[in-house]
């Protein structure tokens, strides 16, 4: 080894140390960062009552925060007290570009949320995102469809092979319910009471509630039981859950809310229907069929789960439509 050779091993050693350090430290702090995240998912289901899906939700939008702060480069960043209120605006101007507004407002909830539940527990200096106001959200009305075109859709063809009766019972337990994809998704067959024809339902933050079921979507999930009746046996004995789901995909397993979003697309492709019409849209055509039908608002406030009178009223919009017309129609000094 000659002397030039040993001279650049020398200068290049402390570069070589001050990068490994510099490595170790990034790891250090991800791995500090990693256990913040854990604890505040935690501190989501166990204190705030938060459902699973909410948690996930919550987690993957903090991981997209902190994957942008990484991939600016600047590392000190990373330090949650520098992370400050021009750091998270820049983060969520540039989501505008790329995202909804409701994607918008949902990471900027859970950054501020994190930061709060950081405060709380004294693992950081104030909420950088306390101040920062959510993007104004357009009016949203969901899809739905009348009542025409629900029939329509719920006598189709006699369903011939396993999933056509699936799908089927899939389509009469939504409408006959409004509940939500997740709550149908999370069923289990102990959660249907055909004598007293009622399902329970597990909504969100885990709240329990008890919905009537009507006498056909009844008769299609009898149907899609009795098709599924080896499936079933075969699933249970070669799995240690006591779960036991009401919807199973191809392989005997619960069938997931991006399965039943695609069976939707399916039937909206197939009936030439509106292109939003969604598993939601049938929670929404199930309030306004209500409505429409003279159920007060309190009662559809219960059935829908919703914590609060005003998320209902937004499925009013056409019933007081219908209202309106009537009004016109009617009334002597209009």
């Amino acid at each position: 080894m000659n002397n030039q050779t040993c001279k650049i091993m020398i200068f290049s050693l402390p570069i070589v140390i001050i990068m490994l350090s510099l490595t170790l430290f990034q790891n250090e702090i991800l791995m500090i960062m990693q256990d913040y995240i854990e604890r505040f998912i935690d501190y989501l289901k166990s204190q705030r009552g938060y459902s699973q899906n909410t948690a996930r939700s919550y987690r993957a939008d903090l991981e997209h925060f902190f994957n942008y702060l990484e991939k600016k480069g600047n590392t000190g960043e990373i330090d949650l007290n520098l992370i400050d209120f021009h750091v998270i605006r820049g983060y969520l101007g540039g989501l505008f570009k790329r995202y909804k507004k409701t994607t918008i407002s949902r990471r900027l909830s859970a950054v501020r949320t994190f930061f709060f539940f950081l405060e709380k527990n004294n693992l950081n200096e104030g909420n950088p995102a306390a101040e920062i106001s959510a993007p104004k959200q357009g009016k949203y009305i969901p899809g739905y469809l009348n009542i025409d075109d629900m029939f329509m859709l719920l006598d189709s063809p006699e369903p011939v092979t396993s999933n056509e009766v699936r799908n089927q019972a899939i389509l009469e337990l939504l409408y006959s319910c409004g509940i939500r994809v997740s709550e149908l998704t999370g069923l289990d067959l102990s959660d249907i009471d055909f004598k007293e024809r009622l399902v329970r339902v597990i909504g969100k933050g885990d709240k329990e509630r008890i919905v009537p079921v009507g006498k056909k979507a009844l008769s299609a999930i009898e149907k899609y039981l009795e098709e599924t009746q080896v499936v079933r046996k075969k699933a249970l004995n070669s799995t240690k859950s006591f779960s036991n789901p009401l919807f199973l995909n191809k392989n005997g397993e619960r069938l997931s809310s991006r399965s039943v979003s695609s069976i939707i697309k399916d039937f909206v492709r197939e009936y030439n229907l509106a292109d939003n019409i969604t598993p939601h849209s049938f929670r929404h055509t199930y309030a306004t069929h209500l409505l429409d039908g003279g159920a007060d608002l309190r009662s559809v406030q219960e059935l829908l789960g919703h914590a609060s009178l005003s998320t209902t009223q937004r499925y009013t919009h056409v019933s007081l439509d219908k209202l309106m017309e009537v009004y016109d129609r009617a009334h002597p000094r209009k």
